[in-house]
């Protein structure tokens, strides 16, 4: 039976282990799922079998910073409690250093990477969930460069529970850089400047915003010029460069940053988990529905 590619995509993420081994795994099994499923386990390369099905949205951002390259990654497991654990956060850290050194472009290939001992990245995280017990994922990472008239800012906030990258260049001053970065930590802008927005959201944003001021109704004439003023207010919240800078609210990110000679070339805000669906337990109905059919 031909392996496809998208057989080895499923088995991968059930087993968490790498490409080649699941597609060894599966020509070995003549494309049994199951059988390839038992077969990494049996070679000890699959430990994370059973957990596959888990939802892993705790965890851990993690910067790193060498010279001119810096890398901002993710990775997810089961409960906070694991984040917290000293193995968790050396893989974290080793996972870094090997993104940094490597710059895989994507999740996938990183995961195929050889790392300085020998064994792949997903080896490396597999043996992780052996040791530690829960479902464990690289989830995403991104490189940045700067110049050397550059300055990275590095801020994690709760140990990790937000995390953001910044670049400026024009400066060197690290101060600056960081202070941007504790902004876009607390205020979460999606983009640096207006001119990043694409046409289509701005388009959608302004017909709404009409449709708004006409069910207000509010007279025609003066709608469209109410919609630039509010539509105004929309890059205010998107925008780093349009917000109120946090320290001192009564001057503009863009101000602050051009008063330090500086331009924003690069911001990367992650936040653990978010966009993935939690599994919502309620322990206390679980508990009742026990007490019941007893």
């Amino acid at each position: 039976m031909a392996v496809t590619a998208q057989m080895v995509k499923e088995l991968r993420e059930k087993t968490g282990a790498g490409m080649m081994d699941c597609k060894k795994a599966l020509t070995e099994t003549n494309g049994d799922m199951d059988k390839a499923i038992d077969y990494l386990r049996e070679k000890g390369i699959s430990k994370a079998a059973k957990k596959a099905d888990r939802i892993a949205a705790e965890g851990i951002t993690y910067i790193l910073s060498e010279g001119n390259d810096a890398v901002i990654l993710e990775v997810n497991s089961e409960t906070d409690f694991v984040a917290k654990n000293e193995g968790f956060k050396t893989l974290v850290a080793d996972l870094a250093k090997h993104i940094l050194k490597n710059k895989p472009a994507t999740v996938e290939e990183a995961l195929e990477q050889q790392m300085e001992n020998g064994t792949s990245v997903s080896e490396a995280i597999n043996g992780a969930i052996a040791k530690i017990g829960e479902k464990i994922t690289l989830r995403r990472f991104e490189l940045k460069t700067k110049t050397d008239n550059g300055v990275f800012g590095e801020y994690l906030h709760m140990g990790g529970r937000i995390g953001v990258l910044t670049v400026l260049e024009g400066t060197t001053d690290e101060s600056v850089a960081k202070d941007v970065a504790m902004h876009a930590a607390a205020l979460n802008p999606k983009y640096i400047s207006r001119d990043q927005v694409s046409q289509e959201e701005v388009e959608h944003e302004r017909a709404v915003l009409t449709q708004q001021a006409l069910n207000e109704g509010k007279p025609e004439n003066i709608v469209a010029k109410m919609v630039e003023g509010r539509l105004s207010k929309y890059f205010e919240e998107i925008c780093i460069l349009d917000q109120a800078f946090v320290k001192n609210p009564d001057q503009k990110v863009g101000q602050f940053v051009k008063a330090n000679n500086a331009t924003i070339t690069g911001l990367v805000r992650y936040e653990v988990g978010e966009g993935i669906e939690k599994r919502q337990d309620n322990f206390a109905e679980e508990v009742m529905s026990q007490v019941k059919n007893k």
